[in-house]
């Protein structure tokens, strides 16, 4: 088939067939299509879309550009998360040890981070000799005898995807809600899981900031998902303010121990968690009910088990064996902290999540280009949320800085993303909606 009468096929809004996007794909993974011609595909997609029928081809043919996992030799259920992204998004790292602590297997292929939002592979980076990129037999032996395993994308897996998203990236196609829902599933399909739950942000720290267009992804994830064989549910949840009280990279691994091990459990953030995981069980067929997956995952955090886990999973993949009793003795930290200060006396009202992603980019702690190096000692911590009073002077949170010219700009940016008001506003609900294959 010749690409460019696929391309004019889907310019002039016609539906594609399963061996047209197969074939498109073949020629996109071997090369064999410009660059041009991906760019012009991805661009009609943009403008027309696709059917689900279209997109579930999209997926599966993406999926089979490299290797597909087999983990059919575990005694027990492959599952796994994907998150949509925010600000102060550590989840994936409590997450994992969870379900992994309630009978489940755990390969949770993560991504780094780009614009505003932080990446969980680049959060684990920030712990000392741990390998995010293991080759398969340790990755494999982790989660045989872990039960878990947080690692990055590795080049068998959807090359496919690697290469048109690369392209889909520096030519605005990348807001493209079927684009986006088949790069996905395309490598959770990969990662030969049995199970998928997808928390969709909305809010605006998210990518899709919109909640009409967070459901409509969310919906699109759940849908596509089914109709490639895995079965899945979605959380929308809220991104109108960072979701844990540290955004960061090695000062969300330690608001992620200290969630495991019961020192501090953020409030929004320990709602998102367990309601995921309850859902990771539902999904996985291990609870039958949201009583019975609520009670399982609260008893895995509370007995222990969970942080065990997670101190295994980092000894196993090489970083420090005492890791989860004493994280704040191995993690590198930032030369300057300063504290932010409010301004005025009131209760927080609103605080412009996306801009404290920003803050965070400009310390040196995200990227904005994939070939930048990270800092990971820099960052934020000890952020009010809405709802808390202040008085003028009060902290509302504390900068970790690289210099005291870092910081005074930071200091500046976060005091500007945080609104002050006199009447305390209603809470929101972290967890806004769920969305099952049904719906």
């Amino acid at each position: 088939m010749l690409a460019q009468e696929i391309i004019r096929k889907k310019r002039d809004g016609d539906a594609l067939t399963a061996d047209e996007i197969a074939a498109f794909v073949s020629g996109l993974s071997s090369g064999v299509i410009s660059e041009g011609q991906v760019a012009a595909f991805g661009m009609a997609i943009f403008l027309n879309g696709m059917s689900r029928e279209e997109t579930v081809a999209l997926t599966l043919a993406m999926r089979d550009s490299g290797e597909v996992l087999d983990w059919s030799y575990l005694p027990g259920p492959v599952t796994d998360k994907h998150s949509t992204g925010g600000v102060g998004d550590n989840v994936s790292l409590m997450l994992a040890p969870i379900v992994a602590a309630c009978g489940a297997f755990v390969p949770m292929i993560s991504g780094r981070g780009l614009g505003h939002t932080g990446g969980t592979l680049d959060k684990m980076d920030s712990i000392p000799g741990y390998q995010s990129q293991p080759d398969n037999a340790l990755f494999r032996k982790t989660v045989r005898e872990v039960g878990c395993a947080i690692i990055g994308q590795t080049a068998d897996l959807a090359p496919a995807d690697k290469r048109f998203y690369a392209i889909r990236d520096v030519t605005a196609t990348v807001e493209s809600i079927p684009l986006i829902t088949a790069s996905i599933l395309a490598k959770k399909l990969a990662a030969g899981l049995q199970s998928l739950v997808l928390d969709v942000k909305s809010g605006n720290g998210a990518f899709m900031a919109d909640a009409r267009k967070a459901r409509a992804l969310a919906g699109s994830l759940v849908e596509v998902a089914n109709g490639a064989g895995l079965p899945a549910a979605a959380l929308i949840t809220d991104m109108n303010e960072p979701l844990a009280s540290a955004a960061g990279n090695a000062v969300e691994v330690i608001n992620a121990v200290d969630f495991l091990t019961g020192r501090r459990r953020d409030p929004r953030l320990g709602e998102v968690v367990m309601a995921l995981a309850a859902e990771m069980l539902r999904a996985a067929g291990i609870a039958a009910s949201d009583q019975e997956a609520s009670s399982r995952t609260r008893e895995a955090l509370d007995s222990g088990r969970a942080a065990e886990i997670f101190g295994r999973m980092v000894k196993t993949l090489g970083g420090p064996p005492d890791f989860i009793e004493d994280c704040r003795k191995h993690m590198p930290e930032a030369k300057v902290k300063v504290p932010v200060k409010a301004r005025r006396d009131g209760f927080v009202s609103a605080i412009a999540t996306r801009d404290i992603g920003l803050a965070v980019v400009e310390l040196g702690g995200g990227r904005r280009r994939p070939e930048d190096k990270v800092d990971h000692t820099v960052g934020l911590t000890e952020f009010l949320p809405i709802g808390a009073e202040v008085r003028r002077g009060d902290p509302l949170a504390m900068v970790h800085a690289r210099s005291t010219g870092d910081a005074k700009q930071a200091v500046a940016s976060v005091t500007r993303a945080y609104g002050i008001a006199d009447e305390r506003p209603v809470p929101r609900n972290p967890v806004m909606r769920r969305i099952a294959g049904e719906e």
